[in-house]
């Protein structure tokens, strides 16, 4: 196992112009990472920069730099390092970007010693958290129409999505692609007179109401579909905790307010009339009881973002009442590779289905690409296009040639 001989940060740009940390571990090699942050971020997850993004650079070189040059590239160790730095229990100390840039190169690093690619050393890492799998292609599940915190102007929903399931990562990542050009032709055909933007993730935003951004969603799948012999299907983040007013306890839509029970009904008329794949966070993210119910009535994914934040600890809670039957993993939402294998071996070892996810913010880094097909993820969401997501696609296609030589 190779020794860290420099640990180096800089402050650089994500996808939205904000700045975010970037790691360099050097060992016998240079292995970086960067940090993403988010637009909606759960009340539950961790502190991404605690002080101001100079600060917390400025504590990773000054300060912790000290505490971890010397050591093996060790991840695992490193993490509870950086866990015993931080002392409290979302890094509201050291950051969550912080960390989790040091964590997912310092795994880098201690892949390379190994001789094996990162998904491979991914892999065996989840066999030392109790979780035994193999490592597994996702399906792409791409943003290609939204609103909600991640644009402004659009629908209510955040997020209309689209996941294709070809015979190859190179298929589906193309077939994804498509829909969302096809999704630009539709509007433009039907509107001709509105403004079409995209927002944060490169999904297309335009002033429709949510049904109709289904419909033109939906149509747009099928076509492609038709076309190009591949099953594409859609799904929704409605992200519902950026919809919940918390002194009306209501769902608050444009012009609608509804109750609990009526979002659920709500959601469950949205699956069936449109055949819907996957719904996100269809509910507030306190509301276990709430996912509960909706998940035993619903026959799609039922995914948990800002209701389990990546932590095995709320995760836990869920599991007990079936709230929920996946969960989006995000590396930063907890700050550690070895904190996030934690509760994608929770998921895997209760049945739930684990989505490894970028964030809204992204940067070039191809991390979670190798995380979602060393864990076998059923699903990677990373958009359909723009630089920083197409970042993580490409790298998928790479594994996949490097398999199976296509």
């Amino acid at each position: 196992m190779s020794s860290i001989k420099a640990l180096r940060a800089r402050k650089v740009l994500d996808s939205r112009g904000n700045p975010t940390i970037e790691v360099d571990i050097i060992t016998d090699g240079l292995f970086r990472a960067a940090a993403p942050s988010g637009a909606s971020c759960g009340e539950h997850e961790a502190v991404s920069f605690p002080k101001s993004v100079d600060e917390c650079v400025s504590e990773v070189k000054d300060g912790i730099a000290k505490r971890i040059v010397g050591r093996h590239a060790d991840v695992v160790e490193i993490d509870k390092l950086l866990r015993e730095i931080d002392g409290t229990g979302n890094f509201s100390r050291i950051g969550g970007n912080p960390a989790v840039a040091i964590s997912m190169a310092v795994a880098k690093a201690e892949a390379s010693s190994k001789g094996i690619p990162l998904y491979a050393h991914v892999n065996k890492l989840l066999g030392s958290f109790g979780c035994k799998t193999k490592t597994g292609m996702p399906m792409p599940l791409g943003n290609v129409l939204g609103g909600g915190a991640h644009a402004v102007g659009g629908t209510n929903i955040q997020e209309f999505l689209v996941v294709s399931q070809g015979k190859t990562a190179s298929e589906s990542v193309f077939a994804n692609a498509q829909v969302h050009k096809r999704v630009k032709e539709k509007l433009m055909g039907k509107y001709p007179g509105i403004a079409i933007g995209k927002g944060d993730e490169g999904a297309w935003v335009a002033r429709v109401d949510d049904e109709e951004a289904l419909e033109i969603v939906s149509s747009a799948c099928s076509q492609v579909g038709d076309e190009s012999g591949v099953s594409i299907k859609p799904g929704l983040d409605m992200a519902a905790s950026e919809l919940w007013d918390g002194k009306k306890k209501k769902y608050i839509y444009r012009g609608v307010e509804r109750t609990n029970d009526e979002q659920i009904d709500f959601v469950l008329g949205l699956i069936e009339d449109y055949r819907l794949y996957y719904v996100e966070d269809p509910m507030e993210q306190n509301d276990f009881d709430g996912f509960a119910r909706l998940t035993k009535k619903a026959h799609c994914l039922v995914c948990g973002d800002d209701l389990f934040v990546t932590n095995a600890a709320r995760f836990s809670q869920g599991i007990k009442i079936k709230a929920a039957n996946s969960i989006l993993i995000k590396p930063n939402q907890i700050g550690t590779m070895s904190d996030m294998l934690m509760a994608v071996a929770l998921a895997i070892n209760n049945g739930y289905a684990a989505v490894v996810s970028h964030r809204s913010g992204e940067t070039a880094d191809d991390t979670i690409a190798h995380i979602a097909f060393g864990v076998g993820a059923q699903m990677i969401k990373t958009g359909a296009v723009g630089g920083e997501r197409i970042a993580k696609l490409n790298e998928l296609i790479r594994i996949e040639e490097g398999l199976y030589g296509n």
